[in-house]
């Protein structure tokens, strides 16, 4: 097939990888929501928690550039097809073990796999779209991604209610077999580009564009929002007397939010009633207004929160992807991709570390609003700077 497609993927070539991506998020979330509850023969502290939810994100943090350029190398699809295969693989040795030495070897092998299959499904949507179409591509993808984030955290609980831990592992393996095959047989191979000799030195100015890092900051600053709204919105709500079910409401309210918005902001890219830059200094703001809210006691502070953060991380994640396809040579998609889903695994574990520590010193409320004020630094930035970068050029997309 040829290397760069006219026209957009059939609808029954992207599907799987729609479901590559709600796979890694249901991984993530669903076993992290489920580690501590019905499993105190192998998580026995709050340390060996701890260590088992940071096994698999130190595994993406280190491994997914890796990967990514390997998908430069010799195929985003191999390395798919590979990471998905290694993931149910990771997912069945706890189920069969049942140890807990197996239970951190599978932790440990499910965040190596998943960080090459990840930067490999959206190297592909962004190989088997082309350029006018990836905001509706990427939309989609975050959608799903998105859904498997809200889905995971209850279907992984009813998982293990019924039958243990093992039970979710099991599941996991047999749903990451499953894509794997469908891949196989729907996901065309797309060859890799013939590539200029790459060095360290190109590599460092290439990351340290504007057009590469501008959208990972946005990108790194909604992943940041949504981890500390998934995780202290319960505490506000909790000090406001407010019961497990309203927080829990709001929580879901916020990862709904955000996957109802995706699609809209990808199409709203593609049809040119958006910018990559107006965009993205948008849902920065909203998302920084969402941490304001927070701020705010009671259940409307806790609900506009959710609104308002669910939408801007919504606005920012497809408009991220798609300027950052835009600005990379295609050669180098698994690369980049790689790279920027590293910065959103900072933002990841930042975010919340930020929050914590300054509630820590002072208190929640403030740990909100400095959260708030460094994600409302980005829209500044663009009303500074805009007359200097009035003759940037239109591929090179900006905060």
């Amino acid at each position: 097939m040829t290397a760069t497609p006219i026209q957009a993927a059939p609808s029954r070539r992207m599907w799987p990888l729609y479901a590559a991506g709600f796979t890694t998020a249901f991984g993530a979330h669903g076993i992290a929501a489920s580690l501590g509850a019905l499993s105190h023969d192998a998580v026995t502290s709050l340390l060996v928690l701890g260590g088992l939810l940071a096994l698999y994100d130190g595994a993406e943090v280190l491994l997914k550039p890796v990967f990514g350029t390997l998908a430069d190398r010799i195929g985003a699809r191999p390395v798919l097809l590979g990471g998905l295969l290694a993931f149910a693989f990771a997912s069945a040795l706890y189920a069969i073990a049942d140890s807990p030495g197996w239970l951190w070897a599978a932790r440990l092998g499910q965040g190596a796999a998943a960080s090459a299959f990840s930067p490999s499904a959206s190297a592909l949507v962004a190989r088997l779209n082309p350029a006018a179409k990836h905001g509706r591509a990427f939309g989609s993808y975050g959608f799903y991604k998105s859904i498997g984030y809200t889905l995971g955290p209850l279907l992984g609980g009813v998982l293990v209610w019924a039958g243990g831990l093992r039970l979710l592992f099991a599941v996991m393996a047999v749903l990451a077999a499953a894509v794997a095959a469908w891949a196989t047989l729907a996901v065309p191979h797309v060859a890799p580009l013939p590539r200029t000799r790459q060095t360290v030195l190109d590599l460092a100015r290439r990351l340290a564009a504007p057009a590469f890092w501008q959208p990972t900051a946005a990108l790194a600053g909604a992943t940041a929002a949504l981890s500390v709204g998934v995780g202290f919105l319960p505490v506000s709500g909790a000090v406001a007397g407010l019961g497990t079910v309203a927080t829990g409401a709001a929580v879901s309210v916020l990862a709904l939010c955000a996957a109802l918005v995706q699609p809209k902001a990808g199409r709203a890219l593609d049809d040119g009633r958006i910018t990559t830059r107006s965009g993205l200094a948008t849902g920065l703001a909203v998302t920084a207004a969402g941490l304001a809210c927070a701020m705010l006691p009671g259940l409307t502070g806790l609900l506009s929160a959710a609104v308002l953060i669910g939408a801007g991380t919504g606005l920012i994640t497809p408009l991220g992807f798609a300027a950052l396809a835009a600005s990379t040579p295609k050669e180098r998609l698994g690369q980049t991709m790689g790279s920027a889903e590293l910065g959103r695994e900072l933002g990841d574990a930042g975010g919340p570390l930020l929050v914590a520590l300054v509630a820590t010193t002072a208190t929640l409320t403030y740990g909100y609003a400095a959260l708030a004020l460094l994600l409302a630094m980005g829209p500044m930035a663009v009303l500074i700077t805009r007359h200097s970068t009035t003759q940037a050029p239109t591929d090179a997309p900006q905060i």
